[in-house]
């Protein structure tokens, strides 16, 4: 069996990638300058042999922590409080993200808001609100991701759910971006079958809307569609067989080609799937994949040439038409479920949905323009 190859990147951060790099955890730390770390992950992971494995390594290193896992699935501002009262009260100087999107969101969130005094929301990503924080008070990371979703070990922001009205709020800073990623596709070879495709499909639509986009960003482009064909290629490979390494390397690479890509824009899927998620508790990039056709079609006046040159390069034959075949077969491939309305989404909500949607800051990178109207008609579609 082929394994994946080892290199060392340092875009956009210090990233060791290669199965078995777990081990490099306690050099990680020492290049991030953490001494005592606070591990955190998810209840589930908790429990896991990988976090078992994790906690060996820094204890054959004398390296004190501790570890949180009180981290919902769409991780809220209660799991945010809880994880700072450990930080502080552990006296840690660093965090290790370890885990998927929602441990590594908020693990980058309780070192960010380790030395603040105002509330996070305060720092959303509006504007230049990010320029309110105290940079001195922000603790050094080392993401550990577990999944190949997200991409959240190489962004500079955290997802955050405010449960008094069912927003989801990106947060962000600069310096939330970890100093270290230990990227090791043999941590995500225990994934249940369902977190693989749907995290999968996170992957694949962050490099689909950052290549959609109108925002100028060839670098950023060029990153999207490369990141396309890898999870196309690989993902039913991993499906396939889990153990395959190779392409599940392969997947962790696309999923942070995606963070990176995003920063020309997201667009309607997520501005849909944010809102969902806050509401309903959906794991997100299954609702991604639930409403990525509907979104396809809706943005087809404006992507049309665009995605018939992705397709082409992909090796998918007819243009737009032959692409969004390829999504839907896909999907039907990794037992995405077909429509909102399957994921439990209800007519009655639609109309608050649609004001959620507009109010997210993903709907400003779609390339057709959100409206009230649009938007709704949207939310039927995907039903």
């Amino acid at each position: 069996m082929t394994t994946t190859p080892h290199a060392n990147w340092s875009y956009p951060t210090a990233i060791r990638f290669g199965a078995g790099r777990l081990k490099e955890l306690p050099e990680a730390l020492a290049e991030a300058g953490i001494t005592r770390p606070l591990l955190v992950t998810d209840r589930a992971l908790a429990a896991l042999p990988i976090t078992a494995e994790a906690r060996e390594v820094l204890e054959k290193a004398g390296i004190p922590h501790a570890v949180f896992s009180e981290v919902d699935p769409n991780p809220n501002e209660a799991n945010l409080e809880a994880g700072l009262a450990a930080f502080r009260e552990g006296g840690h100087d660093g965090v290790i993200a370890f885990g998927g999107g929602s441990a590594l969101d908020l693990g980058k969130l309780v070192a960010f808001m380790s030395g603040q005094s105002r509330p996070v929301w305060d720092f959303e990503d509006v504007d230049d609100w990010w320029t309110r924080a105290d940079r001195a008070g922000i603790a050094p990371v080392v993401a550990v991701p577990t999944t190949a979703g997200t991409g959240s070990e190489v962004g500079r922001a955290g997802v955050l759910t405010n449960t008094r009205d069912h927003t989801k709020k990106i947060i962000f800073h600069p310096d939330m971006l970890p100093k270290v990623v230990i990227a090791d596709p043999a941590l995500t070879v225990g994934m249940p079958p369902a977190i693989t495709a749907g995290t999968g499909m996170d992957a694949f639509a962050h490099n689909l809307e950052a290549y959609s986009s109108p925002h100028y960003h060839p670098m950023s482009q060029g990153i999207a569609l490369e990141g396309m064909r890898l999870v196309l290629e690989n993902l039913p490979k991993v499906m396939e067989n889990p153990e395959d390494l190779e392409a599940r390397g392969h997947m962790m690479s696309a999923a942070m080609m995606g963070a990176v890509a995003f920063q020309k824009g997201l667009g309607a899927i997520h501005a849909l799937s944010h809102p969902v998620g806050a509401r309903y508790g959906t794991h997100h990039g299954t609702t991604n994949a639930v409403v990525m056709p509907a979104v396809l079609e809706f943005n087809r006046p404006a992507i049309e040439d665009r995605i018939a040159r992705a397709a082409a390069y992909l090796g998918i034959a007819g243009g737009l038409e032959g692409f969004l075949a390829h999504v839907r077969a896909l999907n039907a491939a990794l037992g995405i479920p077909e429509g909102l309305a399957a994921l439990g989404v209800k007519a009655e909500d639609l109309d608050a949905l649609t004001e959620a949607a507009l109010a997210d800051p993903s709907c400003g990178g779609n390339p057709v323009e959100m409206t009230p109207e649009n938007t709704r008609a949207l939310f039927e579609a995907a039903m």
